[in-house]
Order: structure tokens, then sequence, then C-alpha cells
């Protein structure tokens, strides 16, 4: 833990900014907003900074982290860049795209925040208020949810008080996130193999076949049972009660969560539109965990595009 008992939260402006990279170069906690969820950032450089992100959400430590770059240039000081990260990288980044690639050896980087893998996870996200705190540091930025272990991830600066308050140092609040579910993880394999770890905003058939003029030959995410990245613990996402999936109505002991004609006590989307889902799928869960029904009901969401993200974190917060 940081060794707070109050955790402050400070809008994300230019002073904001400027203290939140005060903290982190001196090995401390700060809840940022990124364009997919809210983060929690430590010094990826740092045994110590990044042991407090683990104390701070009780994370199991065979759970590696996702380290934020600026760009591809800071992401080749740690890792094997590869052909296909060379392609991937000017399409897709900034964004809500994580690739996992070899370690490169003697890379600067805590051996906590890959879990003693041959592998790390890397982004370079498109917040502004998160390339301004990376532009403002001359490290990269360890930052996996701003949450509890296995609880609902946040979208808001109020859901990280809500889970973390008194265990970091600071919070930069720049309102609800868009993407809404956290980013799309890609494993690129020397042999140009891709293999993806988790869903999420980014449609890899797609990339694919920007390229290839082929959908990407689909492999599953975990490796028999190693947890090669961040979201591929079976149960996650957990709301603190029993959560039942592909509800067409509500029993009577139920919060339900609606989706286009199935109308609920709150919804995803009126319209049935799975982006805007996937933007209000954790402010609606975190609003099911507050409601007095002691179970929760959510109506079916389709697997087209992000909404194969949202059933994803949907049947790990069931399991």
């Amino acid at each position: 833990m940081s060794g707070k008992n109050v955790t402050d939260m400070v809008l994300a402006d230019a002073a904001g900014i400027a203290r939140a990279a005060r903290i982190l170069e001196s090995g401390g906690l700060v809840g940022v907003p990124t364009e997919t969820v809210y983060g929690l950032a430590a010094r990826a450089d740092s045994a110590e900074a990044v042991a407090k992100i683990y104390a701070a959400k009780g994370r199991p430590d065979f759970n590696p982290l996702i380290v934020h770059v600026r760009d591809a240039v800071q992401a080749a000081e740690y890792a094997e860049w590869l052909p296909d990260a060379d392609l991937l990288a000017p399409l897709v980044w900034p964004g809500p795209l994580t690739l996992v690639l070899p370690l490169k050896p003697a890379a600067p980087l805590a051996e906590a925040v890959t879990a003693g893998l041959p592998t790390v996870a890397l982004r370079a996200p498109s917040h502004p208020v998160m390339r301004a705190l990376l532009e403002a540091v001359p490290f990269p930025l360890a930052a996996p949810s701003a949450n509890r272990s296995g609880f609902i991830s946040p979208t808001t600066a109020e859901h990280v008080l809500a889970s973390l308050h008194g265990r970091i140092d600071l919070v930069l609040d720049a309102g609800p996130t868009n993407a809404g579910v956290e980013s799309t993880i890609l494993a690129i394999g020397r042999d140009g193999s891709w293999r993806e770890l988790r869903p999420g905003p980014v449609d890899l058939d797609a990339l694919h076949q920007h390229y290839w003029d082929a959908p990407y030959p689909r492999t599953t995410g975990v490796s028999g049972s190693k947890i090669e990245a961040p979201g591929q613990l079976a149960s996650h996402y957990a709301p603190g009660k029993p959560v039942r999936l592909n509800a067409d109505r509500a029993e009577a002991d139920e919060f339900l969560i609606g989706f286009g004609t199935v109308a609920g006590d709150c919804t995803l989307s009126v319209s049935g539109d799975v982006t805007e889902a996937a933007a209000r799928l954790y402010a609606a869960l975190h609003e099911a965990a507050r409601a007095p029904q002691p179970r929760i009901a959510v109506a079916p969401v389709p697997e087209d595009g992000v909404g194969r993200a949202i059933n994803d974190r949907l049947r790990r917060a069931a399991a």
C-alpha cells in the first residue's frame, strides 16, 4: 500500500497532470483515465512502485501488467519489435490494442511487471490525459485497471475512489471513459502467428484483412492453464452478487440490465448498439452491485464486433 489514509481526486488539467507526474516520479500510485477504463499507474521501472500496485489491488502476483508507452520507439526499448508489430503500430497506436511481444534481455522493467514471463504486454494509449502524463515522465507506466482485483473495472474517477480510496495517492478525474472495456490483447509470435489473449474494442479480423485480405487464423488465448496477459482469470469483473446471463426478463429478486428490446432497471443500449453497450457495461454493473436486489440478470448481447468483448467480461463476472 502507498501509506495514504486519504486519496485526493483532482481535475486532469495541467496542474493535476504535473502533480501526478511528481507522485509517479517518487514511486507513488495514481488513478489515471485511458480511453478504455481508468488505470492504476506506477513507474514500470521500479520494483517497489510495481509492488504497490499488487498490494493496493490485492492482485495475484502471477497476473502480469500492461506497460503503457508513448509510441513504438519507446516500446522497442523493452520488447523485440517484430515485423507484424511494425505493421500494426502505425495503424492502431495510439489506441486500445495491447501487443504481447518477446521481452528484450535486460529490459529496464521491474520483474513483477511481466510476472516472470518471457513476454511483455505493451500499449500506447490514445487518451489525451494519459498521453500527456507519459510525455511528462521519462519512464513507462504499468497500469492495470484501477479497482480491487477481480471486481468491476472503473470507468469514472468515482469508481476508482469507491474501490481504492485510502490505498493510492491520487486520482485524475477526466470524466467517463469512452470505450468502456479493456484493450484488445494480441500476442504476436516470432513466426508471425497471432493469438487473441483478450477481446476488446479492436477487431483483429479487420486488422488482419487490412494487410493480408483474410481473417487471421484464430487460436484461443491461454496456453494450457498459464496466464499470459491481464483479464484471463476465469472469475473476474465480479459485482459481488450472482449474475444470470441471456435473460429476457427479471426474476422477483433480480436487478435486470437490459439491452435493445429487453428493458431493464437500467440498459446497456436502448437501440441495441454494441459500442454504446461497451461504454455502459461497467457503469451498469456498478449500478446493479449497489441495487437492493441480491441477484443480477443481464439481457442477451450479440457477439458482433465489441459484443465479443462484452460477453467475455459478462461470462467472467458470472463465473
